[in-house]
């Protein structure tokens, strides 16, 4: 994370400071592209993406206080002045999950030269053209012509300066604001336009394309394109640069029913990759994710992975030379979990494997949800292995798929916690369920 804020005034540096009204009715927000009027800077400040690089268009006001304030926030942060054009830097701010090598690089260059700058590290101000720290920050200043627009040319990389240069020079090339946004509007056009829909209402059609496009928001890409052209990923899980796919920022629980099964469907060829990132996960960390933030994060229940694994395995989508890691990765995560993430394989899995079931009375939360997860995950596990010809596997796994059956209360008919013993665990009410229902008592 680290941000640009253009302002008019050179005491405008804290967040405080530096903050502008504005209003919603002055402000355009599109996927391919963002503008608002900052009222207090008298600024209108444009944005357009690549996939890993932006450009950022302000327009200013006659001022010689003209800027652009360059936040790297805190938690260990450095901010560069390279030229009179050029600012780097890189950020480690994060909200766990990751190596302690983490950082995410940025470049950001100027079409117009910089007249002045000041450098500090949280709320001091820093001689010279660097600063290393816990909160470093820049902010540049020009002065400006009234209407006079000033654009700025970003990019990050989790691997290194060289590589955000490289993803600034490659992903963005030349082309002006304009283009860029063309390329961006053409490719959010490609992506939603692989469901067209008919015979609806103009706000049908606005309700079903803004779900699309928010269902294509995640996972995000995590690899970068080197100078050979060659995907390759700084590893979340061991904070080594590694050649390959990688995705993060998405967790399972639920996706695996509503949108891997979309992906798979419709953008086939992105989770090919997706799952190329998961063996690349596996072989990196020994676990597949079930939370990904960028690394192993705790939340969630169940063994989902398997779930997104397999179906993409049964309709045809894994890369061949990736299925092998793939299946092995999901019987791995039947017999372990994360010393340090619970919900990563399967906490309480030497219950589950020997009793059937996650028991109730022995300190591991959501035991029934963990139960039933772990079931469904077996069921489609087993049906890879029925497909690869694994039949011991797929016999075992069939069997365990079954284990629902542990948790499911004849009495009752509700699936309920069930102690070590085997008793069911005694419900909080006075009344017994069964009697709830009999004897016509209401809750």
């Amino acid at each position: 994370q680290f941000s640009l804020m253009p302002v008019r005034g050179k005491d405008r540096i804290d967040e405080n400071a530096r903050q502008s009204w504005f209003s919603h009715q002055s402000e355009t927000a599109k996927p391919y592209y963002y503008s608002v009027y900052l009222a207090d800077h008298d600024v209108v400040a444009e944005m357009t993406p690549t996939e890993r690089a932006a450009v950022m268009r302000f327009t200013f006001p006659e001022s010689v206080e003209s800027g652009v304030v360059i936040d790297a926030f805190d938690r260990g942060s450095q901010v560069k002045v390279l030229d009179d054009r050029t600012v780097a830097g890189y950020t480690t701010r994060n909200s766990g999950g990751v190596p302690a090598n983490f950082r995410n690089y940025f470049v950001i260059r100027f079409d117009k030269p910089i007249e002045s700058y000041r450098i500090f590290d949280g709320g001091q101000e820093i001689e010279g053209d660097a600063v290393t720290g816990k909160h470093a920050l820049a902010a540049v200043y020009f002065t400006t012509r009234r209407g006079e627009r000033v654009t700025a040319r970003v990019a990050s990389s989790f691997i290194s300066e060289e590589q955000a240069v490289r993803n600034l020079e490659t992903e963005l090339g030349t082309d002006d604001f304009e283009t860029v946004k063309a390329k961006a509007q053409a490719r959010w056009d490609e992506v939603l336009g692989r469901i067209e829909v008919a015979g609806g209402m103009e706000e049908q059609y606005r309700t079903f394309y803004s779900c699309l496009y928010r269902a294509t928001l995640f996972p995000r890409k995590f690899y970068e394109i080197d100078a050979a052209g060659k995907p390759v990923h700084y590893s979340p899980y061991n904070g080594e640069v590694l050649p390959g796919y990688m995705y993060t920022d998405t967790g399972f629980w639920d996706t695996f029913r509503s949108l891997f099964p979309l992906l798979n469907l419709v953008y086939p060829s992105v989770n090919a990759e997706i799952q190329a990132g998961l063996a690349n996960t596996y072989k990196e960390s020994g676990f597949l994710p079930e939370w990904a933030s960028p690394g192993h994060r705790g939340c969630m229940v169940g063994n989902n992975s398997a779930s997104v694994v397999s179906d993409a395995i049964l309709k045809g989508i894994t890369p061949q030379e990736d299925i092998a890691t793939l299946y092995e990765a999901m019987l791995a995560g039947r017999d372990k979990v994360h010393p340090q993430v619970s919900s990563t394989g399967r906490l309480g899995h030497e219950y589950y494997n020997t009793l059937g079931y996650v028991p109730y009375n022995v300190g591991i939360n959501e035991n029934v949800a963990r139960t039933l997860e772990y079931a469904y995950d077996d069921w489609c596990i087993a049906q890879v292995a029925a497909k690869l010809g694994k039949t011991e596997d797929a016999a075992m796994l069939e069997k365990a798929s079954q284990n629902w059956r542990n948790v499911f209360d004849p009495e009752t008919r509700l699936m309920r916690g069930r102690n070590e013993d085997g008793t069911f665990q005694s419900p909080f009410s006075p009344y017994k369920w069964g009697d709830a229902f009999t004897e016509g008592n209401a809750w």
